[in-house]
């Protein structure tokens, strides 16, 4: 089936991605090295029209994603298969398109986000990974995990999280984070994080925190004292935007 349509479609896409070599998820003017422009221009190529993708949420320059959501309006008529088959053809190698559906109308893929987990991935030998490097930080001094835990319960719920971004918005930066676990297997400390939503930076501002706590830099108790004076210099340093993979992004 190919042509095009009167009737615009809303097409969802499932995406995986190393992040290394780009310049984030977001379109940008002075560089073509982005997931989103990459997946753009295959699009506009394949429908002869302008696409415009819509994702759930940017992810940093270096940042991975395992199961990014975005979605696109089109009159073309090519079966999801078709279109899935087109995309994997033409992307880069680093860029993979798992799922293809048609989508209601109404779905728009950020703002019927309801929930996000990201997992930041840190190895803990002596030595540096080297199948694992581009995904993961290298720290192996000891951390106390207890005391860890500690300061990362003291983040869940609902609070307002301006001091754990690096951005300054007029809009709401209250966010509430359903579940923050620390786990560790094999030779990795893995962070899992799941929120309503994410502030910029907040993810890996989080993560930096808590092994700086870990590290006996920071007590843990001082989280409180970061929460309540949403100053950013406050809180602890970001970690590095490879050890974290966008896991998975959930609708109603």
């Amino acid at each position: 089936m190919s042509g095009v349509n009167s009737v615009k479609r809303n097409i969802k896409l499932v995406i995986m991605y190393d992040g290394t070599k780009y310049s984030g998820w977001q379109r940008l003017k002075n560089s073509e090295m982005t997931i989103q422009g990459k997946i753009e221009t295959v699009l506009s190529k394949m429908t002869g029209e302008d696409i415009q993708l819509i994702g759930s949420g940017r992810t940093d320059a270096g940042v991975h994603a395992f199961n990014q959501i975005a979605n696109f309006h089109t009159t073309t008529l090519k079966k999801v298969k078709d279109i899935k088959a087109y995309l994997n053809q033409y992307l880069p190698k680093d860029i993979v398109i798992k799922d293809v559906k048609e989508a209601s109308e109404r779905f728009h893929s950020r703002y019927n986000v309801k929930e996000k987990t990201y997992l930041y991935r840190i190895w803990t030998t002596d030595y540096p990974p080297v199948f694992e490097e581009p995904y993961t930080i290298h720290m192996h001094q000891s951390l106390d995990i207890e005391k860890m835990n500690k300061a990362a319960n003291l983040l869940m719920g609902e609070h307002d999280f301006q001091g754990f971004s690096n951005k300054k918005t007029k809009k709401s930066t209250i966010r509430t984070i359903k579940s923050l676990d620390i786990i560790k297997e094999k030779d990795e400390l893995k962070f899992y994080i799941t929120a309503d939503g994410f502030l910029y930076n907040m993810v890996r501002i989080i993560v930096g925190t808590l092994l700086e706590v870990g590290e006996g830099k920071i007590k843990e108790d001082a989280i409180l004292n970061m929460l309540e004076s949403k100053e950013r210099e406050n809180a602890g340093t970001r970690a590095p935007a490879k050890g974290l993979t966008l896991q998975s992004v959930k609708y109603n």
